[in-house]
């Protein structure tokens, strides 16, 4: 009998099994109600009493021995089998497709990250806002045409609640919260009510920036536009600003940017001027900042905004606006370089 107890545990001290399947069938072998060590302590009564306590002792060390080795390797299976399934080795060496950032994404982070370099510092509003916002307080005459429902998505016209059509409207909840020195950039989504071509949306992104301080000159806007306009453009970009009008400004102007894919000369993209338009600018309105609460006889600002895409599409020589709304992967694995 105590042979049997030895060559049972070669057995189990030899047995290593391949699938979880085996391993049952082994523990069925040795611990089922048939099984091999049952049966030696069913025999255990025919056992000489002399013999008894030895054999006793030798097969309960086999028990445990065979119920512990049965356990561990139902363990080492069971992570085996974890590990085999999250492991597909058909798969290339590089599994992982990585993805790329949007164009108008690209953009947005470099031009917060330039004007961050000058202090300005981010602040947002609503999608969702209230004629005050977006025109009362932005010195909008009531008959002007950008309140007119060709140009603006009214969500209640009677109660003047509406999509807003510029992030300027987040630079008047910034004079409304804050005290000058005032120093920030808006970047958001607006909507307008436009025909959408290869050269408009009626959803588009915008950045606007507004200074107020004590003393801010004409002279201080120029001086960072240009630096925005090196930074972004590169070191040999010139700018160029005309006279324009915006209710919320006053003086105003239009800058335009040295072409870049002809360094000036004139091209079919410039239109043979060498400059193309990237954005509005100029002193804040005195009556935009009395409507926030500011005295305009002690401090002064100037405002700036320019649409993400026409810039996304000047940097990347994008033709067409609506590619940059379709979600086209093949469009958009072209910016992987620039992630």
């Amino acid at each position: 009998m105590l042979q049997k107890v030895k060559e049972l545990d070669i057995q189990v001290e030899a047995f290593v099994p391949q699938s979880s399947e085996e391993l049952e069938q082994f523990r069925i072998q040795m611990l089922g109600k048939k099984g091999a060590i049952s049966q030696l302590f069913t025999e255990f009564k025919n056992v000489p009493v002399e013999q008894k306590r030895e054999f006793g002792a030798s097969l309960n060390i086999l028990k445990t021995k065979a119920q512990e080795k049965i356990a561990q390797l139902k363990q080492s299976l069971e992570d085996k089998n974890v590990t085999s399934h999250n492991l597909d080795l058909s798969l290339p060496a590089d599994p992982v497709k990585l993805g790329s950032r949007h164009p108008v994404a690209l953009v947005h982070n470099e031009i917060v990250d330039i004007f961050a370099r000058l202090g300005f510092t981010v602040f947002n509003g609503p999608e969702i806002e209230d004629d005050w916002h977006v025109f009362s307080a932005l010195n909008f005459p009531p008959e002007h045409p950008a309140r007119d429902m060709q140009d603006t998505f009214f969500v209640n016209q009677k109660d003047e609640v509406l999509l807003r059509t510029h992030t300027s409207s987040v630079q008047v909840r910034a004079m409304e919260a804050q005290k000058p020195p005032i120093r920030t950039i808006a970047p958001g989504r607006v909507y307008r009510n436009e025909a959408i071509s290869a050269r408009s949306h009626c959803m588009f992104h915008q950045i606007e920036g507004l200074y107020i301080d004590k003393d801010v000159s004409f002279a201080d806007l120029k001086q960072t536009l240009l630096y925005f306009a090196k930074e972004f453009f590169g070191k040999d970009t010139k700018i160029r600003m005309r006279p324009s009008y915006f209710p919320f400004t006053e003086p105003s102007a239009e800058v335009d940017v040295s072409c870049s894919l002809c360094g000036g000369k004139g091209c079919n993209v410039c239109k043979y001027t060498g400059y193309l338009e990237i954005l509005g600018a100029g002193m804040v309105d005195p009556n935009v900042l009395k409507a926030s609460g500011i005295d305009d006889k002690i401090y002064t600002g100037y405002a700036f905004g320019l649409g993400l895409e026409r810039i996304a599409m000047l940097k990347y020589g994008i033709t067409d606006i609506r590619v940059l709304f379709e979600n086209d992967v093949r469009f958009l694995e072209q910016f992987k370089s620039v992630f």
